[in-house]
Parts: C-alpha cells; sequence; structure tokens
C-alpha cells in the first residue's frame, strides 16, 4: 500500500512504534513528548447532563469533548481565570452568554472570556468542542438543575 512514508513495522522516522500486533495495541504510543492515544486511553468524565471526554490535558490548554443529551443543560456559570472556546460539532444547542441568547448549531464557534456568565442547553443530542486554559476546578455555579450550585453567600457589610 503506498502512503506518505514507510508502511513497514517496526520504528517510523519519527520514532515512533508502529503497530506491529493489530490485536494488542497499547492504549498509547509515545516518543518523547510526543503520543498517541487510542480511545481506551481518554479521561472520560460522567455529567448528569451527559460526558465529558477530555482528549487533551496540558499545562497551558485543555481540550474536551462534550457530549449533551437532548433536553439537558449544562449550569448557569462563570471562571474567574478560565478562558474557554467552543466549536459546535454536531446538535442543536440554545446557547447563553452573557445577556445574549440564541440557538447555534455545526459549526459556530462561542468565545468566553473569564467573568463571562454563560450556560448551554441541548435542543438535540450535540457534540461540542471546548479548548480552554487549565484550570479545570475554576467554576462558580449560579443556577443547576442537578443541585450542584454552590450556596452564594450575602455580601459582607
Amino acid at each position: 500500500m503506498e502512503g506518505c512514508g514507510s508502511d513497514s513495522p517496526g520504528r517510523h522516522q519519527n520514532g515512533l512504534a508502529s503497530n506491529l500486533d493489530p490485536g494488542h495495541e497499547p492504549d498509547v504510543l509515545t516518543a518523547g513528548q510526543a503520543a498517541i492515544h487510542a480511545p481506551a486511553a481518554m479521561h472520560v468524565v460522567p455529567k448528569p447532563w451527559g460526558r465529558e471526554v477530555w482528549w487533551a490535558v496540558a499545562d497551558q490548554y485543555v481540550g474536551k469533548r462534550l457530549e449533551v443529551t437532548a433536553g439537558h443543560c449544562l449550569s448557569l456559570q462563570y471562571h474567574r481565570r478560565k478562558h474557554e472556546t467552543l466549536y459546535f460539532l454536531s446538535g442543536d444547542v440554545r446557547l447563553q452568554l452573557g445577556d445574549e441568547r440564541r440557538i447555534v448549531g455545526p459549526g459556530y464557534v462561542a468565545v468566553v472570556p473569564p467573568g463571562t456568565v454563560h450556560r448551554m442547553e441541548a435542543l438535540t443530542n450535540a457534540v461540542i468542542f471546548e479548548v480552554s486554559t487549565p484550570e479545570l476546578q475554576d467554576v462558580v455555579r449560579l443556577e443547576d438543575r442537578y443541585g450542584r450550585a454552590a450556596a452564594l453567600s450575602a455580601p459582607r457589610s
């Protein structure tokens, strides 16, 4: 089979091990800092609205695939430091971004800077790719239909 590079077993020029035994593929192939991750190696986080598949976790960014079940929504939330960019791959989503609300579908992109109140509701099953800065625990939930919003304390006088 002709291709862009060598199809012979062993190591390719880039140093990644090739598939020597198709029945026993490792979940992760590495060459220095480069890596190929099989689907079984992805970190999956079940959520009441669907699930997150973390496909990239690095010092300066995180990539997630959000799979949102029709009729479910994420929290009304904002982030203090985290900056997100969302790419809507499939499905129809009602997106709230600040005071704006609109229905978005495949191909739309939303940029969510820190401090922006936002929420997504899947009108149909939806897949959204999120790329963000790495502050994974930086979420302030204002409303959540699944009981995850923290009680907001009154400001001190």
